[in-house]
């Protein structure tokens, strides 16, 4: 395929939305960029845009289009600001994927990042599902659980992290804690509404508490604490976060079981990148100083 500037043509129609916008940043006419369009559909033998009053919206096609485009102009920008021997200034977005119960590890690395590069936006994805970085769905990925294995995937060890049942100074004034971990009865949690998962602690959930037991399920982890520190019920948040916010008191013995190793990953065609690369240094460097 030799259709790299009709890519680059889509790409910017796709990111702004309309034709004219899109020619205006090019410097074409707009005749220009619908030649380009129908050229690369042509190409790749499917429609990449659904036209509407309002502009154009990406077709299934579109979005992978899209996703090649973009990885195609962050190498470019990265090898032009190599070639001229200076550093450049970091832009654009730089997009993470994490567990939600993870997020606040990352806190601290981000404000250093944004501090550095105020001009670069980070934009996290709390979603269950692992982000495809193949097809640029996100520059860097924590992972939890066994190392990732795929032969195109960066992977570095950032941790182990572990989680314990616990109970706010709130929730142990009103009623206690359990005298025996094996009995929870007259007990209230605190859960979180996503099915199945990931997280270590699931079975133990599944084990010791009935429905009646469950006073508040959300899937924000933010919600959760926040119903904990309210009183409302007992639940599993990271040693880490309780620590850092205080008032949590654990109500189990350590479990070794509920422990998750979590892995710092990226793609092969952008690890290098500049601007994975001081986003990582501030990941790493953060996590030294704890």
């Amino acid at each position: 395929m030799d259709k790299w500037a009709e890519l680059r043509t889509a790409y910017q129609v796709a990111k702004l939305g309309t034709v004219s916008a899109a020619a205006g940043a090019l410097g074409f006419h707009r005749a220009t960029v619908n030649r380009h369009i129908d050229l690369l559909e042509a190409e790749l033998g499917g429609r990449l845009f659904i036209r509407h009053a309002r502009g154009y919206a990406l077709t299934e096609l579109g979005e992978d289009v899209l996703r090649v485009a973009q990885k195609t102009e962050e190498l470019i920008d990265d090898l032009a600001g190599r070639a001229n021997g200076a550093k450049t200034e970091i832009s654009g977005e730089i997009k993470l994927t994490i567990l939600a119960p993870f997020a606040g590890l990352l806190m601290g690395a981000i404000a250093r990042f944004r501090a550095q590069n105020p001009n670069c936006l980070v934009h996290i994805d709390t979603s269950e599902d692992l982000a495809r970085l193949e097809y640029g769905e996100a520059h860097i990925a924590l992972r939890a659980g066994a190392k990732p294995d795929h032969p195109d995937y960066v992977a570095s060890f950032f941790g182990r992290f572990g989680f314990n049942l616990y109970a706010h100074e709130s929730y142990i004034r009103r009623f206690g804690l359990p005298e025996d971990p094996r009995d929870m009865e007259g007990h209230q949690f605190v859960v979180s509404s996503v099915e199945g998962g990931r997280l270590p602690f699931r079975s133990w959930i599944n084990d010791h508490t009935r429905p009646d037991m469950i006073a508040l399920s959300s899937r924000n982890i933010e919600v959760n604490i926040a119903a904990m520190s309210a009183g409302i019920g007992m639940g599993f948040i990271l040693d880490h976060e309780a620590e850092s916010r205080g008032g949590f008191h654990p109500v189990l013995p350590a479990n070794k079981d509920w422990t998750a190793p979590l892995w710092l990953v990226t793609h092969v065609d952008l690890h290098r990148t500049e601007k994975v690369q001081a986003m990582l240094g501030c990941i790493r460097s953060s996590h030294r100083h704890k």
